[in-house]
């Protein structure tokens, strides 16, 4: 018994030594990150992708001295020589210029984002203020001079950097963008994407299964994920297991950025795709990373400088890989370089079961926000992990997560 257990034990060992580091593989898979080039685009179609050029400013902002308030302005030197009574001379409406320069003595009645024409330099509040017969006098002891006003250029200078390139643009940016002139606007180009799944036993959605089938979950699953990239496959296909079918649609897809494969990586008797990838003249950078789920994980290069990242089968496992290897490669590629990783304390206990890194689904809750395990079946479980906001990592080296620990975490919305 004790012999059979130490082979197991050399057995699993080598199998061990078999397999990278995720982390070295997250390495691997950032020195072969490429630009996919940039392209102009007009303004409407840009939420959500990423600017490729920094923007400046095309004139000072604000571009004149702007009143902030619904008020009255005038000069500050007649109020320091004592005026306290002012005759409203005209109305300044916000877009307006007033007809005649400013007397001493008086002032204009002015609206909030109103130009205030010099020599006013101060703008008192409306509710600071009490108007009769087109005289106004105010409520208050004590002003300074350019109260209640943005100064011309105080947010931006002409020509000054306004935006800076590798910003993804949010609705806030797209906005600037606006303030600034920008009808069109160079973008970081998305990848042409290659998407296979494989398997005899899969079958679409639209067909009826039989109890040996199963429905091809990873062709949404997988484009669901591309879709938060705003990236649509150009080519997808599911195919056999069939060593041939396999080579000519591997072949096919090498002219693409990237090509997405599920299923078929393991080690089983149907698992022709590193085969077929080696016959297509894809060089593989690594196959099986320590972790659990998503072990088998395969990937190489394309004679283009393409990546080819070769998924697991079961769905969970693809959610993990496509999180640490595909993610990290866009993000990368497209300029992102700022992990999206956060450090959370994690709330409740967990044990591990194998000498690998381990990802489990869990959900963020209470105040200050903790990581709470959720439940699922195994990686092949269909409901994936529906109620988590995201993904743990139990490093290898623990054996048993305890409360308080924190923990790095991957969100999945």
């Amino acid at each position: 018994m004790l012999l059979a257990d130490n082979s197991q034990l050399k057995a699993n060992n080598t199998n061990l030594q078999k397999m990278i580091d995720f982390k070295e593989a997250q390495r691997i898979i950032i020195e072969h990150a490429k630009s996919f080039g940039s392209e102009y685009i007009a303004l409407e179609d840009a939420d959500g992708r990423i600017l490729a050029e920094d923007i400046l400013a095309d004139r000072d902002y604000p571009p004149f001295n702007r009143s902030a308030m619904d008020g009255y302005t005038f000069r500050f030197s007649d109020w320091q020589v004592g005026i306290r009574n002012f005759h409203v001379q005209e109305i300044i409406y916000a877009g307006m210029q007033p007809s005649r320069s400013l007397e001493p003595g008086a002032c204009f009645k002015i609206m909030t984002g109103a130009p205030v024409p010099a020599p006013a330099d101060v703008v008192i509040r409306r509710e600071d203020s009490t108007e009769e017969n087109s005289v106004v006098s105010f409520n208050v002891t004590e002003i300074r001079q350019f109260q209640n006003i943005a100064k011309k250029g105080e947010d931006l200078q002409n020509k000054e950097i306004a935006l800076r390139s590798n910003n993804i643009c949010s609705p806030a940016i797209i906005s600037t963008l606006a303030t600034l002139g920008k009808a069109e606007i160079s973008v970081r180009k998305l990848p042409s994407v290659a998407f296979f799944t494989t398997g005899n036993e899969v079958k679409s959605i639209y067909s009826a299964v039989s109890h040996s089938q199963i429905r091809n979950s990873n062709e949404w699953l997988i484009k669901s994920l591309l879709k938060k990239w705003l990236i649509k496959p150009a080519l997808y296909k599911h195919i056999a297991d069939d060593p041939v079918e396999l080579e000519s649609n591997i072949h096919k897809a090498t002219s693409y950025d990237i090509l997405i494969m599920c299923g078929g990586v393991s080690a089983g008797d149907a698992d022709f795709v590193p085969e077929a990838m080696e016959k297509a003249g894809i060089k593989k950078l690594f196959h099986k990373v320590a972790i659990k789920p998503g072990k088998p994980f395969w990937c190489g290069l394309m004679p283009n400088g393409g990546l080819v990242f070769a998924l697991p089968g079961n769905p969970f496992s693809c959610i993990v890989t496509f999180k640490l290897f595909i993610e990290i490669y866009l993000s990368n590629s497209l300029g992102l370089r700022n992990s999206t990783i956060q450090n959370l304390q994690f709330e409740g206990k967990r044990v591990k079961k194998s000498n690998l890194d381990e990802f489990f689904p869990v959900k963020i809750q209470g105040k200050p926000s903790k990581l709470q395990p959720t439940s699922i079946n195994g990686s092949g479980d269909i409901r994936l992990g529906i109620d988590a906001d995201g993904l743990a990592h139990h490093p290898k080296e623990n054996p048993e997560l305890l409360p308080g620990v924190t923990l790095d975490f991957y969100s999945l919305l």
